[in-house]
C-alpha cells in the first residue's frame, strides 16, 4: 500500500461535528486499531439509514443474525484498495490489520496474554437487546471470546445511552426507528431509563465491570491489561468506553470513570494515543 492509496473506513454518521460526536462501539474498536498500526485512512460517514444499502452494494457479508435469522447489517467496514478487499467486521480487521501490517505503528496487537488474562465472561441466559457477534474460528481465540464477553456486559447496559444519542439531525427519526426496530419495541420511548430503574441499570453496570476491572489490577505498572503495553484487548473495551463519553450524562460518565479505583477513567486516556479521528 502506497500513501496515494489509503485504507477506507466507513462509521456511522452522528451529529455534527462528527469528530466530536462518534459514537458506535464496534468503528471505535477498529478506528482505535487503525491509529495503533498508523496505517493511512479516511472516513466515510454512513447515515445508519443507510447501513443495509451500503453493505448490500458492496457486496460485504453481514456477519450478524437477528433472533428470526434475518440479517444485522452494521458498520465497520474496511476497504483495502490496492487489493481490493472489504472486511466487514471490527474484531476482522484488527486481524487483518496485524496480519499484515505486523510492525506497523506500536506494534504486535495481539500480543500473547498471561494465562486468564482475559478471563472475562458474562453469565449465559441474560436478555439482549440487539445480537453480538460470535466468536468464529480463526486466530486469537482467547481475545475473540474476550470481545464477546465485554460486547455482551456492555450491551446489556446500552440502555443507559439512549436518551443522549447523539443522531444525525437530518436523520433522526428514521435513526430511531430503526433501534427500536431491531430492539423490538414500538416507540423510542420505551428505550429511555429514568427514576429507580436507571439508578438500578448504572448499579448493575459498576457491578458487572467489576470483573473486568479485576483484570486490569493484575499488572499495575500501566492503564492497560499489559500494564504498559496496550493491545487489542484494551481496543474492545475502549470502542465501548468512546461510546458511554459520548453519550452518558456529563455526571454519570464522570462516576463511571472513577469506578473500580479509576480503571476504566485511565484507560479511556491512555487510548486517547489511538483515537484520532481522521
Amino acid at each position: 500500500m502506497t500513501a496515494e492509496q489509503p485504507l477506507r473506513f466507513w462509521d456511522i454518521k452522528s451529529s455534527p461535528p462528527v469528530e466530536k460526536t462518534c459514537y458506535a462501539p464496534n468503528p471505535w474498536k477498529a478506528r482505535l486499531a487503525l491509529n495503533f498500526k498508523a496505517v493511512p485512512y479516511g472516513t466515510t460517514w454512513t447515515p445508519i439509514t443507510d447501513v443495509t444499502r451500503v453493505r448490500t452494494a458492496l457486496a460485504v457479508p453481514p456477519v450478524r443474525k437477528f433472533a428470526d435469522g434475518s440479517d444485522f447489517h452494521t458498520l465497520p467496514l474496511l476497504f483495502n484498495p490496492a487489493t481490493g478487499e472489504y472486511l466487514g467486521d471490527s474484531f476482522d480487521i484488527a486481524v487483518y490489520l496485524q496480519k499484515h501490517y505486523p510492525d506497523a505503528g506500536a506494534g504486535d496487537l495481539f500480543p500473547p496474554q498471561p494465562p486468564a488474562a482475559l478471563n472475562f465472561t458474562v453469565p449465559p441466559g441474560a436478555e439482549i437487546l440487539i445480537p453480538l457477534t460470535e466468536a468464529r474460528p480463526g486466530a486469537f481465540q482467547d481475545y475473540a471470546q474476550f470481545n464477546v464477553h465485554v460486547d455482551a456486559a456492555f450491551t446489556l447496559h446500552v440502555q443507559l445511552a439512549m436518551d443522549r444519542f447523539p443522531f444525525d439531525p437530518a436523520t433522526e427519526d428514521a435513526s430511531k426507528a430503526v433501534f427500536t426496530g431491531r430492539a423490538g419495541v414500538n416507540a423510542w420511548e420505551d428505550l429511555l431509563l429514568t427514576g429507580e430503574a436507571r439508578v438500578q441499570m448504572l448499579a448493575s453496570f459498576e457491578r458487572m465491570l467489576g470483573g473486568l476491572a479485576v483484570l486490569y489490577r493484575r499488572d499495575e505498572s500501566g492503564p492497560f491489561l499489559l500494564g504498559t503495553k496496550a493491545s487489542y484487548a484494551d481496543c474492545i473495551v475502549g470502542g465501548w468506553l468512546r461510546m458511554m463519553a459520548a453519550t452518558l450524562p456529563w455526571n454519570e460518565w464522570e462516576a463511571l470513570r472513577g469506578w473500580h479505583n479509576g480503571t476504566f477513567g485511565r484507560l479511556h486516556d491512555a487510548l486517547d494515543a489511538f483515537a484520532t479521528v481522521k
